[in-house]
């Protein structure tokens, strides 16, 4: 969980901050510091947080001597990032190369651990190089593995390929533990030179194929718990099954509109639903009364509880194919707070008045309890609003009282997502994956999961929702919690305006003064080609990654000067900050200044938490995506290259599944142009880029790694290219100087 900075905290950190500024300050340690500054020993865990946070701030280092320093050309920290093959890298600043880091010195560095790193005065070719010489911060206290036995000891070889060495067990520790058996092993040493990390056992998952274990061990592995602790569930149990009278008092009554929720056909969590009229006034004018609806998940989950304290500890739910693991318990997320259909329930409405030019012309956020008239999915409502189908009649007949809501409803989206593009709002629509699974967990199907009008609609409204929220508590001047999405930075849109020059796109202006307009335009020209997708991902991978903020910083992508999370507080953390914000600011305003102190630690937690979701997420459908191929190795298929790089082909089959293709599965030395990014053949001629259709034969499939191999089929999609003038690479990719 978070560590909350108290205001004494702050206060002793101000004093660090100026203290190490000073001109004649010498490097300390921490036991110095600790003195120094009078700090109790009750209090020095608190105050290694602060130095660390100093650190990773990049405004101190610690030398490897255990001495704190000030920022020095020969020392770096960063996150370190480990390969299979032992070597490292340290990422740091976004603008900075990496720092390679030899396998001889790693020293006891995990993956993802925050180190410094001493630069060495020998390079590889151009980069930096260094050594590790201090973990600042452990990434993770726990590995998940597979339990194996000796005669004298046991030992965990971890599933992440990243951690290149096992995992000691004392044979005391291990007595009872079947071998070949998945486990959680709690980290009681990382090591050094001459010892192996050592653990003990304290979770067992199952065997390999056991149903659900292999997502579950990516879930431990990412620290992702699907159980919740006891305290949680006691107060789980004096939740009310159903809304009471008394929580109903002083709420503004919306039981009799006419409001529908609008989710997947599975969807179990139903936090939002929606609610639309149509007004036309004396002289023509045209207002639509949209009402946003979202649960309230605060009044069951109060500041302080067990319930929050897990909330914010897990940041938001993860969706992981089949398992949910979801933030709040089932009885909440799936009955008391769900928005289930013809029942009482408790939300917050955002009411807003909206012009034909898409403009709030008024709202009100208020505290509400509804009854929602139907509880519908995304392909009937496509259907209706639509008029597309063979259902059409029947859906009709079926949803006639909420039908001219629904075509209201269109209307007005249609109306919201014009305001935004005309705005310079830039739409990255990716086709994303469906995954099926069997009753066993075993993947039948995979196919690109589409967004229809209906998934928009809902979209336009939740996007003019969480800007009006954003905007409102935003002139009000009170303390607030934003998703924030900062302007691009220069070099990386240059990057995106040579690569997109590539295709023959004429692009007019420099980065600097590339506005989302023009991004916009870029993308509306490739629209319907089939390097698009790729061309979006490569914009996408040049803007900074959206996170939380106490700071309103806009929303760069949306092109939105306010923009908030208040529409899923069932899912995630930052929403139901929101709405106990908007609850207790309705009482009193009094609460500003506890809210000021708690929001910047609430918004970075809740940013890496979703990092964490994702890359679990990730993780999750690539493996579940190379079992699936494991009974396709040796067929043949028709696919396009989604991507180039130095050591061979990404390429993407129509049900979304991406493989790659490595330059030593090419019949020939390819050259790799680091400018257009293709691979050419040196003698054929043969030239292989972004977009271009390929004939392609499966050859591995690995679940463990999720690595999807393809070799290349000659076909009469190939293009050969004369003129050949870059660098050469060798089979294993590297230049042929």
């Amino acid at each position: 969980m978070v560590k909350e900075y108290t205001k004494k905290m702050r206060e002793r950190r101000e004093l660090l901050l100026q203290f190490f500024e000073r001109k004649d300050y010498v490097p300390m340690k921490f036991k110095d510091i600790a003195s120094l500054f009078q700090v109790p020993k009750a209090e020095r865990g608190d105050l290694q947080l602060i130095l660390n946070d100093i650190i990773k701030e990049g405004k101190l280092v610690e030398n490897g001597e255990g001495r704190y320093t000030k920022p020095d050309a020969d020392l770096v920290t960063g996150t370190f990032m480990s390969t299979a093959k032992g070597y490292a890298f340290l990422r740091t600043a976004e603008d900075e190369e990496d720092v390679f880091i030899p396998a001889s010195e790693v020293s006891n560095a995990f993956d993802g651990d925050t180190v410094t790193v001493k630069l060495l005065a020998k390079s590889r070719g151009k980069s930096r190089e260094g050594k590790v010489v201090k973990v600042i911060e452990r990434a993770f206290t726990t590995v998940v593995g597979t339990f194996e036995k000796s005669r004298n000891f046991g030992f965990v070889v971890p599933d992440n390929t990243k951690i290149t060495c096992d995992i000691y067990i004392p044979k005391n520790a291990c007595k009872d533990v079947p071998k070949g058996v998945k486990v959680v092993v709690e980290l009681t040493s990382y090591g050094d030179a001459k010892f192996s990390p050592e653990g003990k056992i304290i979770e067992i998952l199952g065997f390999e194929n056991d149903k659900g274990v292999d997502i579950l061990s990516i879930a431990k592995a990412y620290g992702i718990e699907d159980e919740f602790p006891k305290e949680v569930c006691k107060e789980v149990k004096k939740v009310p099954a159903k809304v009471i009278k008394t929580s109903i008092k002083n709420r503004l009554d919306l039981r009799e509109m006419k409001i529908v929720t609008i989710d997947g056909e599975d969807a179990k969590d139903l936090d939002d639903a929606v609610s639309v009229t149509k007004e036309v006034k004396a002289g023509g004018e045209v207002i639509y009364h949209l009402g946003v609806h979202i649960a309230d998940v605060t009044n069951y989950v109060k500041e302080g509880s067990a319930l929050d304290k897990e909330a914010i500890k897990r940041g938001t739910s993860a969706y992981l194919v089949n398992k949910v693991i979801p933030m709040l318990p089932k009885e909440l997320s799936n009955c008391i707070c769900s928005l289930n259909e013809n029942v009482d329930r408790l939300t917050l409405s955002c009411l807003m008045d909206i012009n034909e030019k898409g403009e709030v012309i008024s709202h009100e956020i208020a505290e509400t309890v509804i009854r929602t008239a139907h509880r519908m999915n995304y392909s009937d409502v496509n259907v209706l609003i639509t008029g597309e189908g063979e259902r059409f009649n029947e859906l009709k007949e079926k949803y006639e009282d909420v039908y001219e809501m629904l075509i209201n409803a269109e209307e007005l989206a249609l109306i919201l997502r014009k305001c935004r593009h005309e705005r310079g709002s830039i739409d990255f629509d990716f086709p994303e994956a469906k995954v099926e699974v069997d009753d066993n967990g075993r993947v039948v199907d995979i196919r690109a999961y589409d967004r229809n009008e209906a998934t928009r609609l809902i979209e336009d409204f939740m996007l003019i929702a969480n800007e009006t929220v954003a905007e409102h508590f935003t002139r009000l001047k009170l303390p607030f919690i934003y998703r924030i999405h900062e302007d691009p930075k220069a070099e990386k849109v240059q990057k995106f305006i040579d690569y997109a020059s590539s295709f023959g796109i004429q692009i007019y202006g420099t980065a600097s003064e590339m506005s989302q307009e023009a991004l916009q335009e870029i993308m509306r020209k490739v629209e319907g080609e089939p390097y698009a997708d790729v061309l979006s991902m490569m914009l996408l991978r040049s803007m900074q990654q959206a996170r939380y903020s106490e700071h309103n910083h806009g929303h760069y992508g949306l092109a939105a000067e306010y923009y908030t999370h208040f529409t899923s507080p069932i899912r995630r953390y930052p929403d139901l900050m929101v709405h106990r914000m908007v609850r207790e600011y309705g009482k009193s305003q009094e609460m500003a200044e506890h809210f000021e102190q708690v929001l910047p630690d609430i918004a970075s937690q809740s940013s890496s938490r979703e990092r964490r979701a994702i890359d679990a997420e990730r993780e999750v459908e690539a493996m579940k995506k190379a079992e699936y191929m494991e009974d396709f190795v040796g067929e043949e298929y028709d696919a396009v290259v989604s991507s180039v790089v130095k050591f061979g082909l990404f390429v993407e089959l129509p049900n979304t599944v991406e493989g790659l293709i490595h330059i030593t599965n090419l019949p020939e030395f390819y050259y790799f142009n680091e400018r257009d990014l293709t691979l050419r053949g040196e003698k054929s001629g043969v030239t292989f880029r972004v977009g271009q259709q390929i004939r392609i034969k499966v050859e591995r499939a690995d679940k463990m790694t999720g690595e999807i191999d393809f070799s290349y089929i000659p076909s009469e999609w190939d293009v050969v290219e004369k003129g050949l003038k870059s660098k050469g690479r060798d089979r294993d990719g590297n230049r042929r100087d």
